[in-house]
């Protein structure tokens, strides 16, 4: 984790939660009058002392072994096993079990320790038991109360305020009491001290545990890339041969809704191997299998002698910059990872991660509408089917379908989606106004990462924009060819609308390539387009100056909106399309200032701001600001104590 620099930080620890690493003990609890032990992991053996009892799954040996001798365990266990719950609903559930008669032996205190089987026990996770410690832990602790079991603490607060774990459990760490010769030790130092212990006695060990599940990648359906593998006649499971392979799906085939068509088509699955009859497994890979690594086949795509070109891969990965979606997080992008180490492990790459950065876009939103039908369920309409009526703010007051002029409901904005019948057919928007209308407003309304609400005002505002932008460079070319630029030959408003022209180029460049803000450098062209509305006169180098302008906007505009910036870039009067233009290049003299604003204030309060040449000296900005009428009438009557100069941006005339 801590190579993914270019990863977005959320992302980041949704995978290392996923992955679940952590740092404890494992340990085993010798058993009464059985020979065997019962092995559990914790990350807190700071509160060993405190454990009341065992808890196991309703599929660990221990809980079957107890089925057999009693009914209510086997009831209870069976009960389990029909009502599996998510992990994630384990904190909210009702916690239940049953005595399993068998006790097991503290390690320390050779105490004995009913051993229970409980429903908020997992088996594939851990060892599939746990030793419970009422006191400090709130699952633990309202097991216990319910089925009266002892609640012991064995951590107090560090800063000494009074507990009571009878009541709630104190989760977390602190100094340990009750513990025998590792009380006083804190949290801490008593992990190492007692796991030293365990160690060096052979009844546990230290051990990083993972909630990691293993990647199910079959799926019982048509569609996926077929897993090459066959069974024989005997029941022995065999890789496809490599002359062989592919195995290529079925193309006559009939879908049915009932059953996968390769299970009903068992004629595609017969084949032989070595002479011997055998049948292809008829599962077909997730798609998430290809999705996996198909950035390191797009670099030999035509490549026909294994997997992918080790030379071509090396060359192009890893890939410079990603974007999905945010809800690929812990799934697609965690496979990815693996896949390529694999990759790498058997010599097809070179580098240890597929994507160097990683951008997640938003979600776009939109209002949803519905009306309750009879039985009390939600029947959403199309937000094209509703005349929506907003106050001053925008926000919906009232809304009725156009159908039949009844009132609906509105449900608010949401994700759009198909449940909620609120997506937005972009036709209609382009039938209107045109693609790029629909571009602009996508790449301005939002930063990338961020959702963005739709909102058909600001629509129109994008479609107001282009349509400025379409005028400005028809203006232009109405002029007639610009004249050459002429730097030496500039004025100062000249030399002000060059100066934002590649203040521009350079703020767009870095939006773009660096930052991946299109709302921002679309902002920027904006700002830029302000300055040549302002600069109307047809002096030659106002016309020039304006040309190199609006020739920069165009490309910058291209990738956003690229069918209008083909069109007005032929205008300006190029042969070859806008797509081939290059790049606008910045001219730092340009964006050198021969004057600067500066503020002048009075005790801190802005009273003044002046227009200065870039390169005046302290000395003689101190002295303009003293002769400024503002600041004359603001220290008339006080004495001048002190003057403070900050070159290039303020002067402070402190006076009292």
């Amino acid at each position: 984790m801590d190579g993914l620099e270019g990863w977005p930080e959320q992302v980041k620890t949704m995978q290392r939660n996923w992955i679940g690493k952590s740092v404890g003990t494992e340990l085993t609890f010798p058993l009464k009058d059985r020979e065997d032990g019962l092995t559990v992991y914790t990350t807190r053996p700071d509160t060993l002392m405190g454990v009341s009892f065992m808890a196991v799954a309703a599929e660990h040996p221990l809980a079957q072994a107890a089925a057999e001798r009693h009914k209510d365990v086997e009831a209870f266990a069976e009960e389990c096993r029909n009502n599996k719950v998510a992990e994630a609903d384990m904190a909210t559930m009702e916690k239940k079990g049953v005595d399993t008669g068998f006790k097991a032996i503290h390690p320390l205190t050779q105490e004995e320790i009913p051993v229970w089987v409980a429903n908020f026990v997992l088996t594939d996770y851990g060892t599939g038991a746990l030793m419970a410690v009422p006191g400090h832990d709130e699952r633990d602790h309202e097991f216990a109360v319910k089925y009266r079991l002892p609640v012991k603490q064995v951590i107090a607060a560090s800063d000494g305020r009074e507990i009571d774990v009878q009541e709630e459990a104190f989760p977390g760490k602190g100094v340990l009491v009750s513990s025998g010769k590792y009380s006083g030790l804190t949290s801490d130092e008593a992990f190492e001290a007692i796991a030293d212990y365990l160690e060096e006695n052979g009844i546990g060990k230290r051990t990083v545990n993972y909630r990691l599940r293993d990647w199910g990648v079959s799926r019982q359906r048509y569609w996926g890339a077929p897993i090459p593998m066959m069974t024989m006649e005997d029941g022995t499971q065999r890789p496809v041969p490599d002359d062989q392979l592919p195995v290529r799906l079925p193309e006559d085939v009939e879908m049915d809704g009932v059953q996968s068509p390769l299970k009903a088509d068992p004629e595609w699955a017969k084949t032989s191997f070595e002479g011997q009859p055998a049948t292809l497994e008829t599962d077909t890979f997730d798609t998430f299998m290809e999705s996996s690594w198909y950035y390191a086949r797009f670099c030999s795509p035509n490549y026909d002698k294994g997997m992918l070109d080790p030379a071509a891969a090396n060359y192009w990965l890893p890939v410079d910059q990603y974007i999905g979606g945010i809800e690929h997080a812990i799934l697609h992008l965690l496979y990815a990872r693996f896949f390529h180490k694999l990759l790498r492990d058997v010599g097809l790459v070179d580098s240890p991660e597929p994507f160097k950065q990683l951008l997640t876009q938003g979600m776009v939103l939109a209002d949803t509408y519905y009306r309750e039908d009879g039985k009390g369920g939600k029947v959403w309409i199309a937000p094209a089917d509703v005349t929506v009526e907003r106050d001053d703010k925008g926000h919906v007051i009232g809304a009725i379908h156009k159908e039949d002029g009844q009132p609906v409901v509105a449900g608010g904005v949401t994700k759009m989606s198909k449940s909620k019948n609120n997506g937005i057919d972009p036709q209609s928007i382009i039938d209107a106004h045109g693609a790029d209308t629909v571009r602009l407003f996508m790449m301005f309304a939002a930063p990338p990462e961020q959702s963005l609400e739709w909102s058909d005002s600001a629509v129109d505002g994008a479609h107001r924009f282009l349509k400025r932008l379409w005028r400005l460079v028809n203006e232009q070319v109405a002029g007639g060819a610009a004249p050459a630029l002429d730097v030496s030959a500039l004025n100062d408003s000249q030399k002000d609308l060059r100066r934002k022209t590649h203040e521009t180029i350079a703020k767009v460049s870095d939006d773009i390539s660096r930052r991946l803000t299109f709302n921002t450098a679309i902002a920027a062209v904006m700002e830029l387009l302000n300055s040549v509305s302002k600069l109307n006169d047809d002096e030659p180098q106002t016309r020039a100056a304006r040309q190199e302008a609006l020739e920069s906007a165009v490309v910058m505009l291209a990738p956003i909106v690229p069918h209008i910036c083909h069109t007005l870039w032929a205008a300006l009067g190029h042969k070859d399309p806008v797509v081939d233009a290059p790049w606008p290049v910045v001219d730092e003299i340009a964006m050198v200032r021969s004057q600067i604003q500066v503020v002048l204030q009075v005790n801190g309060k802005v009273r003044a701001k002046v227009d200065v040449p870039a390169d005046i000296s302290k000395a003689d900005l101190e002295a303009l600001a003293l002769k400024n009428e503002n600041i004359v009438r603001f220290t008339e009557g006080t004495t001048v104590r002190k003057v403070i100069v900050v070159p290039g941006k303020l002067v402070n005339v402190v006076a009292n």
